[in-house]
């Protein structure tokens, strides 16, 4: 499952999320600021994070700001206590899924959040074509022949589960 945490009046969210539904890729909106956020939120993305809290945190943000926290000096209970009760010290949009995190829009690295069995083709054509018109693209009846076998065996697998 891929997790959002985003806010509304973030710009680079709403891409975000328009981005994974055009994508037609399953996954769960937690607004940060109508949503508690649990031990279990802040776990998911620090699991998946190389930097720990300094990937998740914008030391830009008023909260943190204002609150004179060192990340140095505070134990993993305490940043975590801090994260739920400011959700707003969390850089947006947080994307996590699996073993990956990505923290802001970025069109290039969103894509590594396409699952496997959609990244070779897509509807339009294959990966490789320079060209969204498929009466040009040679590859386009083979592409969408082989993406219904491949959706086909995703979801015989999904049903088997």
């Amino acid at each position: 499952m891929v997790y959002l945490y985003v806010s509304a009046s973030c710009q680079s969210c709403r891409k975000t999320i328009k981005w994974f539904e055009e994508q037609e890729i399953e996954f769960k909106t937690i607004n940060i600021l109508r949503e508690k956020l649990t031990k279990e939120d802040v776990f998911r993305m620090l699991k998946n994070s190389l930097n720990g809290f300094d990937d998740i945190i914008s030391k830009r943000s008023k909260p943190f700001l204002e609150s004179n926290v060192d990340l140095d000096d505070l134990k993993i209970s305490e940043l975590i206590h801090f994260i739920i009760n400011n959700p707003t010290v969390l850089k947006r949009p947080i994307i996590v899924a699996n073993n990956l995190l990505e923290v802001g829009y970025n069109p290039d690295d969103i894509r590594a959040f396409i699952p496997p069995e959609k990244r070779i083709f897509n509807r339009t054509g294959c990966s490789d074509c320079t060209t969204k018109d498929p009466k040009t693209c040679e590859y386009h009846d083979d592409s969408i022949m082989l993406i219904d076998e491949i959706r086909r065996e995703f979801e015989k697998t999904k049903q088997s589960q």
